[in-house]
């Protein structure tokens, strides 16, 4: 297990863990990060990374990808 941030890109990963406050772990939650989604990095700048969750895309934070464990 690893947090998103350190994922390779466009792999397809299962999202094993979702850390945080309750408000962090809901908002996260709203935007499609669920335990047993999967998540793809499309991109990343400056530690900020794109992601395809649920066939969207998703901007996230670098804070917030150390969050989501794969």
């Amino acid at each position: 297990m690893m947090p998103l941030i350190f994922a390779d890109m466009e792999k397809d990963y299962i999202i094993k863990k979702i850390g945080g406050s309750s408000e962090v772990r809901a908002h996260l939650e709203n935007l499609g990060f669920v335990v047993g989604g999967s998540v793809k990095v499309i991109s990343s700048i400056a530690g900020n990374l794109i992601v395809n969750v649920k066939e969207s895309r998703v901007a996230i934070s670098k804070e917030m990808a150390g969050k989501i464990m794969v």
